[in-house]
This record gives C-alpha cells, sequence and structure tokens, in this order.
C-alpha cells in the first residue's frame, strides 16, 4: 500500500478533510508544515495544500495540488465515493457549494463597509441553501448520522470539517460566525457531526484533536 506526505499549514482550512480521509483509509501518512513563504516556490502551484503519494515499485511519486483535487483522489481510491459517477456528483457538489460559502466569507470580510450588507446577504443565502440541502439528504438517509448509506463518506468528512471551520477557525477572524452557525444548525447536522466523531475509523484522531460536541450539543 502506499505512503503518503501531506502539506499544508497547522489549521484546519483546506487541509482538514485531507486529513481525515488519510486517517480513515487506515494508510501510513505524515504531515510537513512547510515554512512560509520561503518554501512557496517548492511546492508545485506555489501553495499549499500539497500531497505526495509515495509508490511501492518504484515508479515516481504521484504529487497533488488543490485542496478538493486531492480529496476527491483519496476518496476515490478508498473507497469513501462511490464507483458510479453520478452517485459519487452527489456527494462532491455538496463540497463545492461548502467552498462557495467560504469564498463568500473572505469575501464579506475583505470588501469595504459599504459593500458589506450585500455581499453578507449573499453568504448567508448560500450558508442556509448548505445547511438545508445537506439537511434534507440525512433526513432521506434515515437520519442515521451519514449522508449516504451506512457508512462513512466523503460528504460526512467534509462537512465535518465545515462545521470545524465555523465552529473552531473562523471565529479569529469574525467572533459572530459561530454564533450564526449555531443559530442555523439542525438536529440532522448535530447528529452528523457526533456520529463522524464516534466513527471506528476516526474516533482515535478525534479524541487527540478534539470534540465538536461542546458547540453542536444542546447544553
Amino acid at each position: 500500500m502506499a505512503s503518503y506526505v501531506f502539506r499544508y499549514f497547522n489549521t484546519i482550512g483546506y487541509g482538514e478533510t485531507t486529513r481525515l480521509l488519510l486517517t480513515a483509509a487506515k494508510v501510513e501518512w505524515t504531515e510537513e508544515h512547510p515554512e512560509w513563504p520561503q518554501e512557496k516556490p517548492n511546492q508545485p502551484f506555489g501553495r499549499l495544500p500539497v500531497l505526495i503519494e509515495r509508490s511501492i515499485d518504484g515508479s515516481p511519486d504521484l504529487v497533488l495540488s488543490e485542496s478538493t483535487t486531492i480529496e476527491r483522489y483519496l476518496a476515490r481510491t478508498y473507497s469513501f465515493l462511490p464507483m458510479d459517477p453520478r452517485q459519487a456528483a452527489l456527494q462532491e457538489q455538496l463540497r463545492d457549494r461548502q467552498n462557495d460559502v467560504l469564498l463568500t466569507f473572505r469575501e464579506y470580510m475583505s470588501v469595504p463597509d459599504s459593500a458589506k450588507e450585500d455581499v453578507y446577504a449573499k453568504f448567508e443565502g448560500l450558508l442556509d441553501r448548505v445547511i438545508s440541502i445537506h439537511t434534507g439528504l440525512l433526513r432521506e438517509n434515515g437520519n442515521t448520522g451519514y449522508s449516504f448509506g451506512p457508512s462513512l463518506s466523503y460528504a460526512d468528512m467534509a462537512m465535518y470539517t465545515f462545521m470545524k471551520l465555523f465552529f473552531i477557525q473562523i471565529v479569529q477572524y469574525s467572533e459572530m460566525m459561530p454564533k450564526l452557525f449555531k443559530a442555523k444548525l439542525t438536529p440532522e447536522l448535530a447528529k452528523l457531526a457526533t456520529t463522524v466523531e464516534a466513527d471506528p475509523l476516526l474516533v482515535a484522531y478525534v479524541s487527540q484533536k478534539g470534540s465538536l460536541a461542546e458547540y453542536v450539543l444542546p447544553k
């Protein structure tokens, strides 16, 4: 079985879903935190994350950049995405829409005050749609805590990371965002978070990295 080196910053960001996938796949992997920006010219596209797949047969290493490319490669390789392209696309579109929300949040943080109201309305509309669609999928799947079928999927890990970003990382830039997400959080998404954390493939990782329980469960 191949082994991996994952290069990213020591933060949740665009790296946490890849960490979850590598852990759930039960493969050998290590993480590197390159000095930045000193190491920027040494990365394939001058940015992070980067995944290096070390071969076991002497063939050249596979080097990938871009977070969603890395995630989907691993998800397909280790069966966290279905083989059927149509079924896989149903999960991939969820991840892409989450990215739209995050990019719009970045836009909101960077625009002048005169434009913030309009950008915030766009951001909140996208966030509401993501929450509504994923909640509906969880209900259709029997509210088991899994988004598709009876076991852990790429969609579960991506949504878990999305929630983790809002509750833990984005608060560094906007104190209101965790409160906003908490107010919109559905019981179905809360159950997804606790189900992902309790999954046998990830429970050890979560015990090291910290739980979302205090954020998603009623007090």
